[in-house]
């Protein structure tokens, strides 16, 4: 779980910093905040997936017990 976690977070970063450039499109959506929105669905979204995983797992190792 600690190589995973350390894995995501290390592909986090790696993105963070990609996205570093300035592009129009964004400039734009922050200029009418609309890039607040798309921070928070995808936020929400991924949340969504890692609490998915997890209750997944949990129910996998039950079953293997």
């Amino acid at each position: 779980m600690k190589k995973s976690f350390t894995f995501l977070c290390l592909q986090f970063l790696s993105i963070l910093l990609i996205a570093q450039q300035n592009v129009e499109m964004a400039d734009v959506m922050r200029s009418n905040g609309k890039i607040y929105v798309v921070l928070a669905v995808s936020i929400t979204i991924l949340v969504g997936l890692f609490f998915y995983l997890i209750r997944i797992d949990r129910k996998i190792s039950k079953l293997e017990k």
